[in-house]
């Protein structure tokens, strides 16, 4: 299995390892529901080190995202990013994930770990057809490059003293906290450069650092040591599932995969159909007229059960009750205190409030298809 260079990082702090997309990785190192709500409460610190990063740059670089991702990068001002999905022809999601613009013409591609050889092989096919090839720059940097997370509402109290002074790339900005949701600026850090965005994959506030991979442990530490009078904790692959599930985020493998589309899944929203071709759009257009024969709904149980877990049986209720369809995440949900999770569904099952039933261990429990997302803020 590969290891990111915090792996020393996370034996020393006791973290429980496991395989995830190849990778050793820590699920937990206290436990899943203490580390996700020091994420909804205070702060938690993430390794993302396994996950992909490309950079695509050059004169033609725009036009050929433009052509192999669903959503408009020329929206994007230097310094901003934005969500999109790559699809093949049949319009199935090949990956899901963030583009941001560094440059005038320099992008940043931050991939799921388990797609960064598809995605990689995907994009040097399209590049090689691309009528502009010669002038587009496709380098994966994956190996060089490492990343962290920290997210909650207290990171804002401690990130600032972290990444001291104002941005020298991307969005031009006096400090860390002055970046607003989906931008991204550059500033030094141990005599290097590192990238700073505002993103997140937790439903709550926080901040990504993407940098060389030999200085990502020193970004660890720093965070790690300014975060801990701000209640921030470490946390695994667990508190991340089990965060991003409450507030509906999809997860590739999961909701995501080469045969379903972001219609079904619910994201079409990240879908230009009006900006020109892509790869996928007339089957993309097709189904957004047409509808989907599949949605992807959010649910939570309605009675104390064992929670929801992926690939368990969705049925319908009443007279003549049948098997429609299947969870793709499930767990229960630390906030809410309840089972929650996400399926597929016919449309005609879609709708919020209609009953449900989920196969728990051969045995059936009410639920409901709850609206998106399932935890929110209290105000």
């Amino acid at each position: 299995m590969k290891h990111t260079p915090l792996y020393a990082v996370h034996q020393k702090l006791g973290g429980k390892l496991i395989e995830f997309g190849g990778w050793e990785m820590p699920v937990q190192y206290t436990s899943i529901t203490d580390e996700h709500l020091a994420v909804r409460k205070a702060a938690g610190l993430f390794d993302i080190s396994h996950m992909g990063e490309a950079l695509v740059s050059g004169a033609g670089a725009e036009a050929f995202l433009n052509q192999t991702l669903t959503n408009d990068v020329r929206k994007l001002a230097v310094g901003q990013g934005q969500y999109t999905l790559m699809c093949n022809e049949r319009g199935g999601v090949i990956d899901d994930l963030y583009v941001y613009r560094l440059a005038a013409q320099e992008y940043l591609l931050i991939i799921n770990a388990s797609r960064i050889e598809a995605d990689v092989a995907w994009l040097e096919k399209q590049l090689a057809a691309f009528p502009r090839h010669t002038e587009v720059r496709l380098q994966n940097a994956s190996d060089a490059l490492g990343a962290v997370a920290v997210q909650g509402p207290r990171v804002v109290e401690f990130i600032d003293g972290c990444f001291p002074g104002s941005s020298n790339g991307g969005t031009s900005v006096a400090r860390v906290t002055d970046l607003k949701k989906n931008q991204v600026a550059s500033f030094g850090f141990a005599g290097d450069r590192v990238w700073v965005s505002r993103t997140g994959y937790t439903g709550e506030d926080g901040f990504e650092v993407v940098a060389p991979g030999q200085i990502i442990e020193t970004v660890w530490n720093q965070l790690f040591s300014a975060g801990q009078t701000h209640g921030l904790k470490p946390a695994g692959l667990g508190a991340r599932d089990t965060l991003r599930t409450e507030v509906c985020y999809p997860l590739y493998g999961h909701e995501l995969d080469e045969d379903t589309t972001p219609i079904e899944a619910g994201v079409g929203f990240f879908v230009a159909l009006d900006k020109g071709e892509f790869i996928g759009r007339s089957v993309l257009a097709e189904q957004k007229a047409k509808g989907p024969s599949k949605k992807l709904v959010a649910f939570k149980m309605t009675d104390r059960s064992a929670p929801p877990r992926p690939h368990y049986p969705i049925w319908s209720t009443g007279p003549g009750a049948a098997k429609i369809g299947e969870v793709a995440s499930g767990t229960q949900s630390p906030s809410l205190g309840i089972g929650v999770g996400m399926g597929y569904v016919p449309p005609r099952f879609a709708r919020t409030g209609t009953p449900i039933e989920i196969e728990i261990r051969g045995k059936r429990a009410p639920a409901v298809v709850a609206p998106k997302p399932i935890y929110r803020k209290p105000d």
